[in-house]
C-alpha cells in the first residue's frame, strides 16, 4: 500500500512540476507558486476534515516550517525548470529530495529490508542517470544556474519531506494545511510589498491551477504513504517523480533523451520493484 501511494505521489508531483515549469516560462515563478498554493490550500482545507486527524498547535507549527521550506524550494525549482532543461533539472532536485529523508530515516533507526536497501541504491543511481544531459541542452552558464537552483530546491524538498514526517501520524493532513497557509502567507506578503510578482496570464493561470491541484494531491498521497511505510522508502519512491516530468518534456516540448537517461528510466522501474517487494 505504501509503495502504491508513494508512486501515485510521484506521478502527481512529476506532472504538476511540468505544468509549473511551463507556466514559469511565461510568468515569474513566484506568481505561479502563489496561485497554485492558493488552489492547493482550498483543496487541502476541504479534504482535511474528511480524512480526520488531530488539529494540534505542534502539527500546524511543524507544517508551517515545512511549508516555508517547501514554498521557497518550489519557487527556485520552477525558476530552474524555466531557464534550464527539464530533463536535467527535475532529476537533480529529486536526488537531494530523496537523499535527505533517507539519511534522516536511517539516522532515526529505520531498518529497511535488504531488497529495499538495494532498491534505494538503484533509485538514487536512476536519478543520477536521468540527470545526465546531452550537448544540446542550452548554454553552459544557463545550465549552471539551473543546476544550482535545482540543488538548493532539492535540499528544501528533502527538508519538507522530513518535517512532514515529524508532524505525527495522528495529525492527518492538517500539517499540509499549515504548510499551505504559511507558503501562501509568505508569497502574498512579498507580492503585496512589491518584492515578487503575483500576476498570471490567462494561459499560465490554467497551468497554475492544474499544478496546484496535482501538488496538493501528491502531498496527501505522500502523507498517507508515510502512515503505511518507512520515511526512507516512501521518500525514495516519491523522488521518482522526474520520470513523469522527463517523459512529458520529451513528448510535449521535444527535449531529447540521451541513452543514459533512457537507462535511468529503466533503472527507476527496477528500483520500484525492489522497494515494493
Amino acid at each position: 500500500m505504501a509503495a502504491l501511494l508513494a508512486l501515485g505521489a510521484a506521478v502527481a508531483y512529476g506532472v504538476g512540476d511540468f505544468l509549473g515549469g511551463v507556466a514559469s516560462r511565461r510568468v515569474p515563478p513566484t506568481a505561479v507558486v502563489l496561485w497554485s498554493h492558493v488552489v492547493g490550500l482550498a483543496l487541502l482545507a476541504g479534504l482535511a476534515p474528511l480524512l480526520g486527524g488531530d488539529v494540534t498547535p505542534r502539527a500546524m507549527a511543524v507544517g508551517a516550517v515545512a511549508g516555508l521550506a517547501g514554498g521557497g524550494g518550489v519557487a527556485l525549482f520552477y525558476r530552474a525548470l524555466a531557464v534550464g532543461s527539464m530533463t536535467v533539472v527535475a532529476p537533480v532536485a529529486a536526488l537531494l529530495s530523496a537523499a535527505v529523508p533517507v539519511l534522516a530515516g536511517l539516522a532515526s533507526g529505520e531498518h529497511p529490508t535488504g531488497a529495499a536497501l538495494g532498491g534505494i541504491a538503484v533509485a538514487l543511481a536512476a536519478v543520477v542517470l536521468i540527470s545526465r544531459q546531452g550537448t544540446d541542452t542550452g548554454t553552459t552558464d544557463r545550465q549552471g544556474r539551473a543546476l544550482l537552483l535545482s540543488l538548493v530546491a532539492g535540499l528544501a524538498f528533502g527538508l519538507f519531506f522530513v518535517a512532514v514526517d515529524h508532524a505525527g501520524h495522528d495529525a492527518g493532513i492538517w500539517p499540509l494545511v499549515g504548510a499551505r497557509l504559511a507558503s501562501v502567507s509568505l508569497f502574498a506578503v512579498l507580492a503585496t510589498a512589491g518584492v515578487t510578482a503575483s500576476s498570471l496570464t490567462r494561459r499560465a493561470a490554467g497551468a497554475a491551477v492544474g499544478c496546484g491541484v496535482l501538488d496538493a494531491s501528491a502531498n496527501v498521497l505522500y502523507v498517507l504513504a508515510l502512515d503505511h511505510g518507512l520515511l526512507s522508502i516512501v521518500s525514495v519512491l516519491t523522488a521518482l517523480y522526474p520520470a513523469s516530468t522527463v517523459l512529458l518534456a520529451r513528448y510535449v516540448l521535444g527535449e531529447r533523451l540521451t541513452p543514459l537517461q533512457r537507462a535511468g528510466l529503466g533503472a527507476a522501474g527496477l528500483a520500484t520493484v525492489l522497494i515494493a517487494a
